[in-house]
């Protein structure tokens, strides 16, 4: 009897196996880990990073895919590689029992393609046991004029016909004017600084589609909204009369980096209605630089505004704010002014004139007492003020000359959700920073609105 029942248990043991071994061959259950793969603004010759899906063997036999395509073929903009063989078509694909198999999918469109934006949509088709599946492909894809490497040594001017593509880097050489007019969108590379050894021009104007954008070459998500995407703008010791208007820098390493005093009297860059946000390291970082600034927002850096080694600094009007979240930590303040720096045990000084008017400067979520703070170690003149301002801090900044301040009491801004990362800096109704500011030449805000002729409101944005 024992024999017996061993004999049985053998049999059914042997049976199991079989089966599992053996392919399904009637109705199967299949699946697939998105109906959909979508992808972000793709730029022409370039291609997209790669997106994946699964498939899933959900029974408890092997199933074989007869076949795993692309709609579209070889002439799709799409392609396929299914468990480590390429596309555009892969048969007899076999998946073990209530196992899965990958199929990643990359695209590139075509450089000839209209200059306007476009879709590309296409499938890919399962087939298997007299059944079928689909996963549906789009991608928004765009021509662009692609740089590599480029040195610019002559005057050139961009237009905003199609977006700028920066690989390698640009430099603008000495004695050379680059001119980005209104509407133009520069996307950089991760290895690709914008270094300006010359002249840059940026003449944005104040509608969303008119501003000038520089920002990362990574559209899709999460990658968009990373800090540290690309390099920065560079502004090195020879460069002269730098204007940016209606300018927007975001997820930089270092938003706007400028060393060395001017060369010829004037600024050595104007900033004017510009935003510089969610930057990893600085939005602004000036050596011994000089710079003026009017209706700017710096938000969401590493260090907002680091002003090293003195140098001339005019700023009106300018909101410096930082909120942590999962992407950065507010730790350090959002103002630093120092007339030194430290190259191993030698420490260098140069004169500080720096004058901050109807200004803003404030953070939460951090661990920062002091949002502005200022440090002096050379015996040359230190000129530092603060006129009309609201700051958050426990102690004043040293060495300034400080009037009419707002200290430790919120600006109410309208709108901030960090876990949204949503951030609108303009001003609530119940602002103590309205119509507390002081008269200056600056007619209009970050908006373009119009500031009034009586006091205007602190920080880039007026109340409307």
């Amino acid at each position: 009897m024992k024999q017996v029942l061993v004999l049985i248990l053998i049999a059914a043991f042997a049976a199991t196996a079989c089966r599992k071994d053996s392919f399904i061959t009637g109705n199967a259950n299949l699946s697939t880990s998105a109906d959909t793969l979508h992808f972000d603004t793709v730029f022409t010759t370039v291609g997209s990073v790669t997106h994946y899906f699964r498939i899933f063997n959900d029974n408890n036999q092997k199933l074989r895919l007869s076949n795993v395509s692309v709609s579209g073929g070889a002439s799709s903009f799409f392609k396929i590689n299914v468990d480590g063989t390429p596309g555009p078509a892969v048969s007899n694909i076999e998946i073990e029992a209530n196992d899965s198999v990958y199929v990643f999918v990359s695209v590139k469109i075509d450089p000839n393609a209209e200059d306007l934006p476009f879709v590309i949509r296409d499938s890919i088709h399962i087939q298997y046991n007299n059944q079928e599946k689909w996963v549906q492909l789009e991608a928004w894809g765009q021509n662009a004029h692609f740089l590599r490497s480029r040195i610019i040594a002559a005057n050139e001017t961009w237009t905003n016909d199609k977006p700028y593509v920066i690989l390698g880097g640009l430099q603008v050489d000495t004695n050379a004017t680059l001119t980005i007019q209104q509407g133009c969108r520069i996307y950089l590379h991760a290895d690709a600084p914008l270094i300006v050894d010359g002249t840059l021009r940026v003449t944005g104007e104040k509608y969303d589609s008119t501003r000038v954008i520089f920002r990362g070459d990574r559209l899709d998500d999460p990658y968009r909204d990373y800090p540290a995407a690309w390099p920065g703008i560079y502004f090195r010791g020879e460069s002269k009369d730098n204007y940016l208007q209606y300018a927007i820098v975001k997820n930089a390493y270092q938003g706007i980096a400028v060393s060395g005093p001017s060369v010829n009297g004037n600024p050595k860059i104007t900033l004017s209605e510009c935003i510089i946000d969610n930057c990893y390291d600085a939005g602004i970082l000036a050596l011994q630089a000089d710079i003026k600034a009017q209706n700017c927002l710096i938000s969401n850096c590493g260090k907002n505004m680091l002003l090293a080694m003195g140098g001339n600094y005019d700023f009106n009007h300018c909101t410096s704010v930082a909120y942590s979240n999962s992407l950065l930590q507010h730790k350090e303040p959002v103002l630093q002014v120092t007339d030194f720096v430290k190259e191993g045990n030698t420490v260098l000084t140069a004169p500080l004139n720096a004058s901050f008017t109807n200004c803003i400067f404030w953070a939460d979520n951090s661990i920062v007492e002091d949002e502005v703070i200022s440090s002096r170690q050379g015996s040359s003149p230190f000129n530092l003020n603060f006129q009309n301002c609201l700051w958050k801090l426990k102690n004043n900044p040293a060495n300034a000359t400080i009037a009419n301040i707002i200290a430790n009491t919120s600006p109410a801004f309208d709108s901030v959700d960090t876990q949204k990362k949503f951030y609108n800096f303009r001003l609530k109704e119940e602002s103590p920073a309205l119509n507390k500011g002081t008269a200056t030449s600056v007619t209009i805000d970050l908006d373009g609105n119009p500031r009034p002729v009586g006091l205007p409101d602190l920080g880039c944005y007026e109340k409307q």
